[in-house]
């Protein structure tokens, strides 16, 4: 199928989705008793709690941003949204398993009180970004690196605008905007006097709706050693615009830390810190858009970067239902969500015994 047809389709999907979520605020105000089992079917129940996990604000309704919180009633929704399936980044943020303050699924379960119901939850991007590194070029100052960047979704290439950052020790470049029709190459030139290793980070909006965006980032070596995998150094948690660093061996020295968006780039300000951790202070740029949050550092003698997303996903929570599909009914439920003004994806499952 061709890029535009895709292009066309995808876009088209996306009104359907956003018109039947549209219809949900109704459900929310005339929301019956979760415990109620007397519906014309366990399938109607399940999706009314579906719909209740991403309508419901939670008690208190600011729980997410609240590190210590663990909440009396649980929902993700914001305190006063704009617009139905309008979630709160701080308590979406509260169920990635990375983020130091995140809630466990027992604490969940248990506040949702409903002992003869399991559920999961995923959010992530409506497409996805794949980062390839593909050549390097070697010169007497510099190394330029060739990349191919590929927005997709189910295996369908998306056309998109493209904004590459480079993150290397005392560094920080951007490129121009790319236009992409599902597959672009990119070139990045470091000098070799800039160590590294080195992190790309990709911003993909939508051409079909600017409001859709996906990113990913890449670590690569330059004039260094291979890089080690995310979060072998820090655990970054981003929660109420602050981000924490918590150590994950002594003797590291953080270096400079960078908030990216599609449009924006800036440092943070090192706020509280200590021989284990430190927090900074996370931007409120103009427009309301994912983000990239890297802090840079050194472990010895070598440098590192470590990013996260706020809000971070992608994620699941939540029970496994791999190996319990014999013995409980499992329906899937998926719903275009907005998180700080942008689309995302959302699908959760609900499961119970078999009737």
């Amino acid at each position: 199928m061709p890029a535009a047809s895709i292009d066309t389709f995808f876009a088209c999907s996306l009104m359907v989705l956003l018109a039947v979520s549209a219809m949900a605020l109704t459900s929310k105000l005339l929301y019956p008793s979760l415990t109620n089992t007397n519906y014309e079917n366990i399938a109607e129940r399940y999706r009314e709690i579906s719909k209740y996990l991403l309508l419901d604000a939670g008690t208190p309704s600011n729980w997410g941003r609240n590190r210590a919180a663990i909440p009396e009633a649980f929902g993700l929704s914001k305190t006063n949204p704009e617009s139905s399936y309008d979630l709160d980044m701080d308590k979406v943020s509260r169920l990635n398993s990375e983020n130091l303050y995140a809630l466990t699924y027992a604490q969940v379960f248990t506040v949702l009180g409903m002992t003869d119901v399991s559920f999961s939850i995923e959010i992530k991007p409506l497409f996805d970004v794949a980062i390839n590194l593909t050549a390097s070029i070697a010169a007497a100052n510099d190394t330029t690196y060739l990349f191919e960047i590929t927005t997709s979704k189910s295996g369908a290439e998306i056309s998109s605008l493209l904004k590459c950052y480079v993150v290397a020790n005392d560094y920080l470049e951007n490129s121009v905007v790319y236009s992409s029709n599902g597959r672009q190459q990119v070139s990045v030139t470091l000098p070799n006097n800039v160590t590294g290793p080195a992190l790309l980070a990709v911003f993909a909006s939508s051409t079909a709706n600017s409001k859709i965006e996906s990113f990913n980032a890449f670590a690569f070596a330059h004039s260094s050693a291979e890089p080690k995998p995310n979060n072998t150094f820090l655990t970054l948690s981003p929660l109420n615009y602050t981000v924490d660093a918590s150590f994950s061996s002594q003797g590291l020295n953080l270096s400079t830390a960078y908030a990216l968006t599609f449009d924006y780039a800036s440092t943070m300000a090192i706020g509280a810190f200590d021989n284990r951790s430190a927090a900074y202070a996370i931007p409120h740029f103009a427009d309301s858009a994912p983000m990239i949050l890297v802090v840079t550092g050194h472990n010895s003698t070598a440098f590192f970067s470590e990013w996260t997303a706020y809000p971070q996903i992608p994620l699941r929570a939540g029970a496994n239902f791999n190996d319990s599909t014999a013995v409980s009914d499992v329906f899937a439920y998926t719903y275009v969500v907005t998180i700080d003004s942008s689309f995302y994806g959302c699908n959760v499952w609900v499961g119970g015994p078999k009737e």
